[in-house]
C-alpha cells in the first residue's frame, strides 16, 4: 500500500513531467516562430516564460517539504535530482524565450538570402531533451548515457552554422544584424542540448548512484 510520503513523491514526479512537457512545447513553438516568421507566436512564447519559473518554484517547495521528512537514501536522491532537473527545464525555457525574441526581431526585417538551416540543430536538441526525460521516466540510465554522447553531434552542427553565418556577414555588412540574431538562436539550441545532457547526467546519478558530471565524453 502506498504511503503518504510515496504519494507526495509521485505528485512531485508528475509535476516535474508537466513542467518538462511545457518546456518541450516552448522550444518547439520558438523554433516554429523562427522558421515560419510568425511574430505572434514568438511574442506568445516569450511572454509565457514566466509559467516555467512558477513551475520551478512550486517543485522546489514540494521538494523541500519532502526533504524535511528525512526520506530514505534512494528517495533523497530522487528529490534532489527532481530539483536539479527542474532547474535545467527552467533554463531550457529561458533559451526558448531568447529564440522567440530573436524570431520576433527577424520578423520585422527582410529575410536573409539563403540563411543557414537551424532545423538539424533543433531536431537534435529536442530529441536529446525528450530522450533524457524518457530515461528518467523509464528508470533507464543506459539511455541517459546515450543522450550524453549526442552532445558532440550538436556541438558539430553548431560550429557549422557559425561558419555559415560568419560567411554571410563577411559577404555583406547588411547581413550582420540578422546573422547575429540567428547566431544567438543557434547558441540557444546548443545550450538546450547542454541542459538535456545535464538532465541525463542526473538520471545516471539517480539510478546508478554515480556522479558522471565533468567526465570526458567518449
Amino acid at each position: 500500500m502506498e504511503t503518504h510520503f510515496e504519494h507526495e513523491l509521485n505528485e512531485l514526479k508528475q509535476r516535474l513531467l508537466e513542467m518538462a512537457s511545457y518546456a518541450e512545447t516552448a522550444v518547439r513553438q520558438a523554433i516554429e516562430a523562427l522558421t515560419t516568421r510568425n511574430e505572434q507566436l514568438a511574442v506568445a512564447v516569450r511572454d509565457n516564460d514566466a509559467i516555467l519559473d512558477k513551475f520551478e518554484v512550486e517543485i522546489d517547495e514540494m521538494a523541500i517539504a519532502l526533504l524535511a521528512r528525512a526520506p530514505l537514501a534512494s528517495q533523497l536522491r530522487l528529490v534532489t535530482v527532481a530539483m536539479k532537473i527542474s532547474q535545467n527545464l527552467e533554463r531550457v525555457g529561458d533559451e526558448a524565450a531568447k529564440i522567440a525574441k530573436r524570431a520576433r526581431d527577424l520578423c520585422r526585417q527582410p529575410p536573409l538570402k539563403a540563411p543557414p538551416d537551424l532545423s538539424a540543430m533543433a531536431t537534435v536538441a529536442l530529441s536529446m531533451l525528450k530522450a533524457a526525460l524518457d530515461a528518467f521516466v523509464n528508470h533507464d540510465p543506459a539511455a541517459a548515457r546515450a543522450v550524453i554522447q549526442r552532445d558532440i553531434e550538436e556541438d558539430t552542427l553548431h560550429k557549422q552554422v557559425r561558419r555559415e553565418l560568419a560567411k554571410l556577414m563577411m559577404e555583406n555588412p547588411e547581413n550582420v544584424n540578422r546573422a547575429l540574431d540567428l547566431l544567438t538562436a543557434a547558441k540557444c539550441l546548443e545550450r538546450i542540448a547542454d541542459h538535456a545532457t545535464n538532465i541525463a547526467e542526473e538520471v545516471v546519478y539517480l539510478y546508478e548512484g554515480q556522479d558522471i558530471r565533468h567526465m570526458p565524453k567518449a
